[in-house]
């Protein structure tokens, strides 16, 4: 048996889970006793499961369910391996997986494979990307009809404001953030700053950067996991959707990102503020293919309420030194530090088709040594830009359509996640706002 398992003997049943295209966890309970063969062979399901909608049903006339008898695909451990699920009252081992072709060829329509895809890129060129995200969401009660802010544990009170950077408001659910930054110890997952946010009972947690975008995409999706599991422990939800209230803010899930040689030099540092040629190119492609990932950024029919001018959110394709209305932010601060903050995505995004999505972007400038335009200045809200798709059919259609992206995805994987979102479109028409809320609250 695993070492792991051997050093908690309490654990006494596993999860295996692999992403979705939405995110969404998707896997099995397995008795311990039976944790050999999980590592040395794998599991089975069908290819179809990492591609259903965001209730779970198969996708209509998905290639992947009667049109080739619902094949399986093979399933074998990430380099992750074992860890424990914090949040679940029996100690209980979560094994993440990835899913394989028979032959050991990687399924291209696993969002974990885009990622690596991407990554090998990179790495024919002798480059490695740094990367950390920033994490928002809200916590929640959903005991009744309407959405609010839970009670604060110290004090009984419901604080009906936004509590920007407020330590009172990080106080009021100390119980709450300490278990949490003690389960993120448990399962190794490199938490940071946490601070509060501008939206009702919002906050933001900060991963530690990470050369290892693989790892850091699997911190996000654990992370997002963990925070929604270890909130209903303490009685309340916890939510990553964009946006769950119409009046505040949304959640956002920004991506900084710099580009490490062989050497171990940071390919954008120039010594001075500007940064080089090479992290301007990937500024080019990050804003060449920011209207085709829109989906990737904004997979929800929810997500696009957070993308309004004024709110926080960028809705214009620009770039900036140090501008937070800009889509691309150059931030300030020591040189060798020189690195490009990605702001489009929403909380409710699949980290690893995200983080595909924004470094495959910056390698498909960095090959094209692409140009941007000028940085812009003042307020992009106000400004004369080409814009992000506002809509999720535009977005759908820009995905399914645009060089860029087929450029970074393979066929397969767009066929999918297209005739996935084109099903929830078709459906999530016929729901009110607070249907829509009560699937995406717990789900995304």
């Amino acid at each position: 048996m695993h070492n792991w398992l051997r050093k908690n003997p309490t654990v006494r049943t596993i999860r295996v889970a692999a992403a979705d295209l939405n995110g969404v966890p998707r896997g099995k309970r397995i008795p311990t006793r039976f944790a050999d063969k999980i590592t040395q062979e794998g599991t089975r399901f069908p290819f179809s499961v990492l591609n259903l909608d965001i209730w779970g049903e198969d996708i209509e006339d998905s290639p992947l369910v009667f049109e080739s008898g619902d094949r399986d695909g093979v399933l074998k451990p990430t380099e992750r391996g074992f860890m424990p699920m914090p949040w679940l009252d029996a100690p209980t081992a979560l094994l993440p997986i990835w899913m394989f072709h028979e032959d050991g060829r990687p399924y291209d329509g696993d969002p974990r494979h885009a990622l690596r895809a991407v990554l090998e890129r990179f790495k024919a060129r002798g480059l490695t990307p740094v990367c950390a995200v920033e994490l928002e969401f809200f916590l929640i009660d959903d005991s009744g009809r309407k959405l609010q802010i839970p009670e604060s544990p110290r004090s009984g009170k419901r604080r009906k404001g936004a509590e920007t950077l407020s330590i009172r408001a990080l106080d009021q659910f100390d119980e709450f953030f300490t278990d949490l930054y003690d389960a993120c110890e448990e399962m190794d997952i490199p938490a940071d700053t946490a601070i509060s946010e501008a939206g009702l009972g919002q906050f933001e947690i900060n991963m530690m950067h990470c050369d290892d975008a693989l790892r850091a995409a699997d911190d996000a999706w654990l992370f997002k996991m963990l925070v929604r599991g270890l909130a209903r422990r303490h009685g309340f939800a916890a939510s990553f959707m964009a946006k769950p209230y119409k009046d505040y803010a949304g959640s956002g899930l920004h991506t900084h990102f710099s580009v490490l040689d062989a050497d171990g030099n940071n390919v954008f540092d120039n010594g001075g503020p500007e940064g080089t040629d090479t992290m301007r190119h990937a500024v080019a492609g990050c804003m060449q293919a920011m209207a085709g990932s829109a989906l990737v950024f904004a997979p929800h029919a929810n997500s696009f309420d957070r993308m309004i001018p004024g709110s926080h959110a960028p809705t214009g394709i620009s770039w900036a030194y140090e501008n937070r209305t800009s889509a691309i932010r150059i931030p300030s601060g020591s040189h060798k530090a020189r690195r490009i903050e990605h702001r489009v995505s929403g909380g409710d995004v699949n980290p690893y088709l995200m983080l595909a999505a924004v470094l495959g972007a910056a390698i498909n400038g960095i090959e094209d040594a692409a140009e941007p335009p000028a940085p812009i200045t003042g307020n992009a809200y106000a400004a004369d830009l080409p814009q992000i798709p506002h809509t999720w059919a535009t977005a759908i259609d820009a995905f399914e359509n645009d060089p860029a992206i087929a450029r970074i995805f393979a066929p397969d994987l767009i066929r999918n996640f297209v005739l996935t979102k084109r099903q929830e479109l078709e459906a999530m028409a016929d729901l009110s706002p607070a249907e829509q809320v009560e699937i995406y609250l717990d789900t995304v």
